[in-house]
């Protein structure tokens, strides 16, 4: 039986790849999809690197997509905050706390650490101390909004699990009893900009990605179907006391082709 799904949302780190490597069968599976008519966009959540450098890095890796096939939680925020300013009618202020690769993602606005109207939060690697979070605490004491570009709990890397940038982003709308926008997966506004950029239904696209709550509970969510691959950040002992339930779960990719039919 043929699947109903036709647009295939591929995340990237953990699920086509970890580290410098691809996931073994990831590029053969994502060219089969292809060749069959499926109609793939890959998402991601990393704020470390720009569009430009994540696209460069899966044509690296041998992965063949367009331009437009790529969209990453940085370039959603930025186009939150130009509809945010629009609104506003004035320029907004905001404190860019992102890596160095995005920060030129959000040159368009004024740079204001000491009254922003909203805070950007991305991975900022060590950067982070007790001084900072005071800073950002007490801006937000004093009227500053809070953008993450995700809030995610935790990633894979090459030495293992790390924490993630949902550990602040939580701990920051705690203390400031606000609630952060976040954008990127889950996010509601992030997959339906997918959805309607395409021109399909929820019911006719699948997630598949190594991430059990952003992945494929922030699909769900929405409709859309969710697969969970068991690389990069699964891991057993999570997955068993998550009350999520994917539709399609896999030992990696590159066996997504077969489950799907194809």
């Amino acid at each position: 039986m043929k699947t109903p799904w036709s647009l295939i949302l591929l995340d990237l780190d953990g699920t086509l790849y970890v580290g410098n490597d691809p996931i073994p069968g990831a590029l053969e599976a994502v060219a089969h999809l292809r060749r069959e008519g499926f109609v793939l966009r890959f998402l991601t959540n990393t704020t470390t690197k720009s569009q430009a450098q994540l696209i460069a890095q899966l044509r690296h890796l041998g992965f063949e997509l367009a331009d437009e096939e790529l969209v990453s939680a940085p370039v959603a925020a930025r186009l939150a905050l130009e509809t945010l300013q629009q609104a506003a009618g004035r320029p907004l202020r905001i404190w860019p706390l992102v890596a160095e690769a995005i920060k030129p993602d959000f040159s368009g606005f004024a740079w204001d650490e000491a009254a922003p109207d909203y805070v950007v939060l991305g991975d900022i690697g060590d950067a982070w101390d007790l001084a900072l979070i005071n800073r950002l605490f007490n801006a937000m004491h004093s009227g500053a909004e809070l953008i993450a570009l995700h809030k995610n709990r935790f990633w894979q890397t090459a030495d293992g699990l790390k924490a993630d940038i949902g550990f602040f982003v939580a701990g920051l709308e705690y203390v400031s009893s606000k609630t952060a926008l976040v954008m990127g997966k889950p996010n509601r506004d992030f997959f339906q900009g997918l959805l309607d950029s395409v021109g399909v239904s929820a019911g006719q696209a699948l997630m598949v990605g190594d991430d059990i709550d952003s992945d494929v509970g922030g699909a769900q969510a929405m409709g859309i179907g969710g697969c969970l691959v068991k690389t990069g950040k699964f891991r057993q002992a999570y997955f068993d006391q998550s009350a999520v339930t994917p539709d399609i779960l896999l030992d990696s990719i590159a066996n997504l082709p077969e489950a799907l039919g194809y």
